[in-house]
């Protein structure tokens, strides 16, 4: 009887010394894989928002609420 190691195992092996990527270059990768480049807009959008909420809360308030 012979242990032969799962092909799992050798791809967790091969992925775990591999370099780690950041999470925009994830999602960029993502989106190339799986081409829901629609959710680009989106996913700007929303962050564009919370940072403006963000914002909202500090000093640069009555800027923002000039542009609106």
């Amino acid at each position: 009887m012979t242990d032969k190691p799962n092909k799992a195992s050798d791809d967790f092996t091969a992925q775990s010394t591999q370099e780690r990527t950041g999470l925009v270059t994830e999602f960029v990768d993502f989106l190339k894989d799986n081409k829901k480049w629609w959710l680009a807009p989106i996913i700007v959008s929303i962050l564009g928002l919370g940072l403006l909420v963000m914002l909202g809360g500090t000093a640069a308030a009555p800027f923002i609420y000039t542009l609106f």
